[in-house]
């Protein structure tokens, strides 16, 4: 089967959809498929086109079997509405053109955000006459309005018909947690459209490690801490000040150490949060190289998840199936209705405490570093629910049973498709 991937972020960026993505595009093409991925030129999450590709209109490469075909957009590390337009507006009009000319694929898989792209994959899909997937990591401009990221009340109208187009116009919806499909069912989309396959880990990549003699733990001089680990985006959503805080109120036991793992600039922010309330016991640093990853996230005792108060319920940070998959007891800082807040409750894993509260975040750290036992048994738990309900082989087979299905061709597993009984 011939398989085009439509998606704005893909590797070398280190978090968010690329890792995703990038391991979906290649484990294709294990299965003996062919894959071809049109993306943008890297850029997240410092929002600058990578050195290597800066100064192109497009670059094609291959990677473990998969073509990759880049294309320039136009990207500002600290962009106003109107450089998000230009973004939006770049990518849509630079990436069809290679997409068009590549060869003819029988199912296109679009991924969510960017949601423009929509405009580019419904064309394509009438014009090859083969099915579009259309794939949400996230609900726009829905989640982007609730947490004032969007306001603009003609981009808001704007980006609400496109999102109506988005939905009418794909072959299938693909989502990544029940509150999504509670979410389209409420804007009219069909059970019979929605298919849920959940974001995956590579629990052969991401496993547990042993804490002694852990490289990360050495080069840091973090032996014999107990150490609460956070690594990814640092944005609105995340407010990772309450972690600063939550460290400041644990400054007294020298033997709790925090880290933090994410994109210089958010990084710089923290930093100033730190100084502010003598958290000096909170450790900054860039993101690592993925081959590093396990280790890394060996090297912690807690793993931590942080959301805002106003992030919306169906939030499903893909981190969660990563410290699941490490072994690794959680702590979830996130509005106790949410989807993170399922999952995490689902797992039996971790425990969930109220979001913007650094008190409640410090007394549930507090609480795992006097009963180590209790660490351990939650550890357990992670790496067991991961390998049962997180595994890539099981997404991968998910996802090539419903492009089978799309194309007339028998499949062996069937995705979950949500029936019209369940609205």
């Amino acid at each position: 089967m011939r398989i085009l991937i439509y998606s704005y972020n893909y590797y070398p960026e280190p978090i968010g959809i690329a890792p995703l993505m990038t391991e979906l595009a290649e484990g294709l093409v294990k299965r003996g498929h062919q894959v071809r991925v049109v993306t943008a030129m890297p850029n997240y999450p410092e929002r600058q086109i990578y050195k290597e590709y800066r100064g192109k209109w497009y670059q094609a490469e291959y990677k473990n079997g998969v073509e990759i075909q880049r294309s320039y957009v136009w990207i500002r590390p600290q962009p106003n509405l109107l450089d998000r337009m230009l973004l939006d507006a770049s990518y849509i009009f630079t990436s069809f053109f290679p997409a068009l000319f590549g060869w003819r694929p029988d199912v296109i898989l679009s991924t969510s955000p960017s949601l423009p792209s929509c405009l580019p994959t419904a064309l394509l899909g009438v014009l090859h006459n083969c099915p579009v997937v259309l794939n949400l990591q996230d609900i726009l401009p829905e989640a982007a309005v609730h947490v004032g990221l969007l306001k603009n009340k003609w981009l808001i109208r704007t980006f609400a018909l496109l999102e109506k187009f988005a939905y009418s116009s794909a072959t299938k919806i693909s989502v990544i947690a029940d509150g999504f499909v509670d979410n389209l069912q409420s804007k009219g989309v069909p059970g019979r459209k929605i298919v849920q396959i959940p974001n995956w880990v590579d629990t052969n990549f991401i496993r547990p490690l042993s804490k002694e003699n852990n490289a990360f733990r050495t080069k840091h001089n973090l032996e014999g801490k107990f150490v609460i680990s956070y690594s990814g985006n640092i944005a609105l959503t995340q407010g990772l000040e309450t972690v600063v805080k939550a460290a400041a109120m644990l400054r007294h036991i020298p033997e709790i150490a925090f880290v933090i793992v994410g994109e210089e600039k958010g990084l710089q922010r923290l930093q100033n949060a730190c100084h502010a309330s003598g958290a000096d016991n909170v450790l900054l640093l860039p993101f690592q190289p993925r081959e590093a990853l396990p280790e890394m996230l060996a090297a912690a005792d807690v793993g931590l998840v942080v959301q805002k108060k106003n992030v919306i319920s169906f939030n499903m940070p893909s981190k969660i199936q990563v410290l699941l998959a490490s072994g690794r007891a959680l702590i979830g800082s996130v509005p106790k209705n949410g989807t993170a807040a399922r999952a995490i409750k689902q797992s039996g894993g971790g425990a969930i405490v109220p979001p913007e509260d650094p008190q409640a975040l410090a007394d549930a750290i507090l609480d795992l570093y006097q009963h180590p036992e209790k660490v351990k048994t939650l550890g357990y738990n992670s790496r067991k629910f991961a390998t049962e309900h997180y595994s890539f082989d099981q997404a991968l087979s998910q996802y090539e049973s419903l492009f089978y299905s799309l194309t007339d061709e028998n499949s062996a597993i069937e995705p979950k498709i949500v029936s019209e009984q369940e609205v």
